[in-house]
């Protein structure tokens, strides 16, 4: 389980720099494609992942008395800790809004920090209007019961191609939402910072006139040259 200081510290880490981490740990497959900021101006999250999961559509499932079942999203809400985030598998449909205004706001009632999913949301100005940061891939009228069923909660799922398991860490920017697996959050943790503490240097070094090779990745002379200035700078 990452700390609460873990957290504040990942929150400050660009999804960019995490997946060049991950890469260097071997992890590739960390960034989930379809979620995007749903409004202009969500600020970074970083979260564990809370999952749940739907299927394809099947009449007989997939019904407006579904939602009072006990496997439902309702109470799949009501399960939802605090400060987590929902990482939600609609397995990258988009002819129907997974949630709506109503089940968001109970979820921001509930201390959620965001909604991440490869499905579409419905009533889009009233999630707006709701305020808790989404990440989806577009908006679509129709309930979720029009394409999918709802089965269940806090497993392994699959969202945007990317394997999410509960505990996981997610962090979401401008650039999209990325996984962390929980065993490889001290290395984020501890590598990330000194990641862009880097590359804020090398874009300086780009802005005075330095040419890339050599520059980007760094060879040795480089190197000699990052690690003088951050002693200048009481930074080593």
């Amino acid at each position: 389980m990452a700390t609460a200081d873990q957290l504040a510290i990942m929150r400050d880490l660009t999804t960019a720099t995490i997946t060049t981490i991950l890469l260097k740990r071997g992890i590739r497959n960390t960034w989930m494609r379809g979620p995007m900021p749903f409004a202009d101006g969500q600020k970074r999250v970083a979260g564990e992942a809370f999952t749940l999961r739907f299927v394809p559509m099947r009449e007989d499932l997939a019904t407006p008395e579904s939602w009072m079942s006990p496997i439902s999203t309702r109470h799949a809400i009501e399960d939802m800790p605090q400060g987590a985030i929902a990482v939600i598998d609609a397995m990258g449909f988009t002819d129907a809004g997974i949630f709506g205004d109503i089940l968001v706001a109970r979820m921001k009632e509930r201390g959620l920090q965001a909604l991440v999913t490869d499905g579409v949301m419905r009533d889009a100005a009233g999630v707006e209007e709701v305020g808790l940061p989404v990440w989806c891939a577009g908006v679509a009228a129709p309930p979720s019961i029009a394409g999918l069923t709802f089965v269940g909660w806090q497993e392994t799922i699959g969202c945007g191609g990317v394997a999410v398991v509960p505990g996981d860490v997610v962090v979401a920017d401008a650039d999209g939402a990325v996984v962390i697996p929980a065993a490889l959050i001290d290395d984020v943790v501890n590598l990330g910072p000194q990641q862009e503490q880097l590359e804020g240097w090398l874009v300086s070094e780009v802005q005075s006139g330095a040419k890339l090779p050599g520059l980007y990745p760094p060879n040795d002379a480089t190197k000699a040259r990052y690690e003088a200035w951050r002693a200048a700078q009481g930074k080593g």
